[in-house]
């Protein structure tokens, strides 16, 4: 598949290159692409919120704890 960029696109692109952010144009796509990945998981992640799909913050730092101590061998 191949893609064409826009002007400014591809001046970000350059821009980001120069300014030692990435250093091929193939990095700075990548980046773009795991981005977008992120962003969907977090739209996803707040639709599930609004549907009430969500467990208390309390409950998952105490599963979080457990599995360490389990884990690493570690008292309570």
């Amino acid at each position: 598949m191949q893609a064409t960029l826009t002007p400014e696109q591809e001046r970000l692109v350059r821009s980001q290159i120069q300014t030692g952010n990435y250093e091929t144009p193939e990095d700075a796509i990548v980046e773009v692409f795991r981005l977008l990945e992120d962003r969907n998981r977090l739209l996803v992640g707040s639709e599930e919120m609004k549907q009430g799909k969500v467990t208390d913050g309390k409950i998952v730092f105490e599963r979080l704890q457990k599995r360490l101590r389990s884990e690493f061998g570690l008292e309570e």
